[in-house]
């Protein structure tokens, strides 16, 4: 039997006092092995309502250290945390919030080798990561482990919770990630947050969203979301749920896979391969001295609107259908908001049509802000 001591009985109080929650609620929250995979937006208000409601054992994964650029949305850091391991920062804050608490530290990439080994020990898997790579992999191990998966993402103004892979009270098990999107989407056609962007508070509202349905699922009160997604857009406030039903023709999950390869990142199409760079200062001496090259901008036209440098608005998404349009005898710049999209495009040009007279401007327009014209710093 669990107990509790009378420091902790004071601090649930709030809890104690629900008729639907009571002790038995407490109980099973302190009882419960919670694995929260990410520190980041989503992260950083999950783990933190999970530690203050009383979980008696939290896990976290990440390997990832504090960058400055966090803190506008991880609210677990602060500006004395910056450059230090982000589980370690994450601990120390959350023990000072709920000593109670135990944590265990995973300072490691998730990955096809270890996945397994780390959450077979754990309850509930909450997933809080921000690439589809791991996100398969979490829904698989889940499905494989049989542990419920509760999920969310962000994207922007956009957010989206459900719970995958529950177990309901008749023995009835609910639709998995694969059931909602049976395969990733082409690299680089939906953008990462980094790139992307994400509005500040949505990670906080949906995070805290994530945190009642980990608590839900734990406690059995209420109706979890499974077999439904809940859709929040930060802009309208307004808010959907979309039923889900299990794929019928979805293959048994028996194994863990190479998930960069299923996403489509690996190999000769790696964004980490290099390409040609010039400098935002090699740019503007360029421009003065108006020698004979070409800028292009794949950003977005709302984008283009914002803030300018002069070049020539091909999207991304359009580059091959203007292949014509771009220079081949002389220096091609093409530039996006921070070098991504560019890269992507230069990649995509120089494997399928033969160029190679294409240079990415290191940093896209954020670094020309920066450096050059302080003006679009705005932008």
């Amino acid at each position: 039997m669990i107990n509790f001591s009378k420091a902790e009985l004071e601090r649930y109080s709030r809890h104690l006092i629900i008729p639907d929650f009571n002790i038995e609620g407490q109980r099973r929250l302190k009882e419960a092995r919670v694995l929260v995979v990410g520190t980041g937006g989503l992260g950083a208000p999950l783990l933190q309502y999970l530690t203050a409601a009383g979980v008696g054992t939290i896990g976290i994964v990440d390997f990832d250290i504090v960058d400055e650029s966090n803190l506008q949305r991880q609210v677990l850091f602060s500006v004395n945390d910056v450059g230090s391991s982000k589980v370690e920062a994450a601990v120390k804050r959350l023990r000072a919030l709920n000593p109670h608490v135990q944590f265990n530290i995973h300072n490691v990439r998730l990955t096809s080798e270890n996945a397994l080994n780390i959450l077979r020990n754990y309850d509930v898997v909450a997933d809080g990561t921000d690439n589809f790579p791991t996100r398969y992999l979490v829904n698989d191990a889940c499905v494989i482990l049989d542990k419920p998966n509760v999920y969310a993402s962000i994207f922007r103004f956009d957010g989206q919770v459900s719970v995958f892979n529950y177990v309901n009270e008749d023995g009835e098990r609910g639709p998995n990630y694969r059931d909602l999107f049976p395969a990733p989407p082409p690299p680089g056609l939906v953008p990462s947050c980094a790139e992307g962007g994400v509005i500040g508070v949505l990670p906080g509202i949906i995070g805290s969203l994530q945190a009642n349905e980990v608590i839900k699922v734990i406690t059995g009160i209420g109706d979890p979301l499974t077999g439904r997604l809940f859709l929040f857009d930060a802009l309208t406030f307004e808010t959907r749920t979309v039923r889900l039903v299990k794929d019928p023709d979805q293959k048994p999950i028996t194994a863990l896979i190479d998930y960069e390869i299923f996403c489509g990142m690996n190999g000769e199409e790696s964004e980490e391969d290099p390409v040609k760079e010039v400098t935002v200062s090699e740019l503007a001496a360029l421009q003065k001295e108006s020698n004979s090259f070409q800028l292009i901008d794949v950003r977005e036209p709302y984008e283009f609107e914002i803030a300018q440098i002069g070049g020539t608005l091909i999207p991304l998404d359009q580059i091959e259908e203007h292949v014509n349009d771009i220079s081949s005898d002389k220096k091609v710049i093409i530039h996006c908001r921070s070098g991504v999209r560019s890269a992507r495009a230069i990649r995509t040009l120089e494997k399928k049509y033969g160029f190679n007279n294409l240079y990415n401007l290191k940093g896209g327009i954020l670094a020309y802000a920066e450096e050059i014209d302080d003006s679009l710093a705005r932008y």
